[in-house]
This record gives structure tokens, sequence and C-alpha cells, in this order.
């Protein structure tokens, strides 16, 4: 099981201020390896250990938050997106760059959220358990932004760690699109499995 991040983990905002750059630096290249872009307009983006202590950082100094209230309620918010063992957590991004299409777009994408899978091997598909901390869509609309989970159990684990094929997708009416994980990403994303 992958650890929570405590306050221990973190840096003071004065040490962080120092280490920022190279620290950036690694955890993007890191992230690199852990998007799968489902067409052309939407994105999944993986979350671990180190995208979240980045995350928290860079809260803790945007808000320029050191007292251990600030700090608990950082952890509090993003704990919940560290990855268990057995399981994927990832952003989910829907993305249109002109204003007036992304509008359109997300009141014809409702409940897409719920509708992203992956399927390993010869396994039945997965499907997201979407925005366990809010609700984000509307009967009319969906939201820009989803935060996605994916169970998995031991034999899917066992089989991933063993080469499986592994596929992600989304199936909406108006949206549909599946992709290979392979080469870096499927070496990135392995890591999440206990």
């Amino acid at each position: 099981m992958t650890r929570s991040i405590t306050r221990d983990d973190l840096m003071s905002l004065e040490r962080y201020a120092e280490r920022r750059a190279s620290f950036r630096q690694k955890v993007l290249a890191h992230k690199k390896h852990r998007q799968v872009a489902l067409g052309p307009n939407s994105t999944l983006y993986f979350e671990d250990r180190l995208t979240l202590l980045y995350q928290i950082q860079e809260m803790l100094r945007i808000e320029k938050v050191f007292e251990a209230d600030g700090i608990n309620e950082e952890l509090e918010v993003y704990n919940p997106l560290v990855p268990s063992g057995r399981n994927f957590k990832a952003t989910f991004m829907i993305e249109y760059t002109d204003a007036e299409l992304r509008t359109a777009q997300l009141e014809k994408l409702v409940g897409i959220e719920d509708l992203v899978w992956m399927q390993i091997g010869e396994h039945d598909k997965i499907w997201s358990i979407a925005d366990e901390d809010l609700e984000r869509s509307t009967d009319s609309k969906t939201s820009a932004v989803h935060f996605l989970r994916f169970e998995i159990d031991e034999a899917m684990a066992r089989e991933l760690k063993a080469g499986a094929d592994w596929r992600i997708g989304v199936q909406h009416p108006v949206y549909t699109y599946d992709v290979a994980i392979s080469g870096d990403t499927h070496d990135s994303l392995l890591n999440d499995l206990a």
C-alpha cells in the first residue's frame, strides 16, 4: 500500500524555494509518462505520491501556508488522490481551446466521467468511479475536470506485471476513443501497484 503524504515529507517554504526549480524539473519529467490522451480533446493525468507531493508544495507556496492547520488541510485534500496499491487515480481533463466550443461540448458530454474505462487482458472493463469528493456535473453540463479512480483486483495486478494487454478508453455516445498502454507510460503506471 502506498503511504500517505505527511508533514514530515514536506519542505519548509524557504527550503522549497531553494529547491523548487530542480524538484519541478524532476516532477515534470515524471509526469510526462503519466498522461494518456483519449482522442484529441481529453487526457487522463495519472496521479501518484510524487505528483501530489509537488501539488501540495505548490499550493503551500502560492498560498504562503506555513501553519500546521493550513498544511493539514492541504494534506486532507490531496491524500485521497494517492493510489492505494490496488487502484489507479487520475485527473480527467476535457480540453477544448475555444471557449464557445468547450461550452457546447460540455453540454453534449454529460456523464462522460462515468464512461471512462480500462481493460486488462481478457478481464471485463473496469469503469471509472468519478468525483468522490464532490459532484462536478449537472443534468445539462459536465465539468472540464474530473477525478477518477479505477479499482483492480489481485489477478489483474499480476497480469499487468506479467505484461498483459492494457487498454484505456472512453465510451460516450458523442466521444469514443481507446488506446493501448505501453512503453514508458506502462512502466510508470505499474509503479502504482503494490
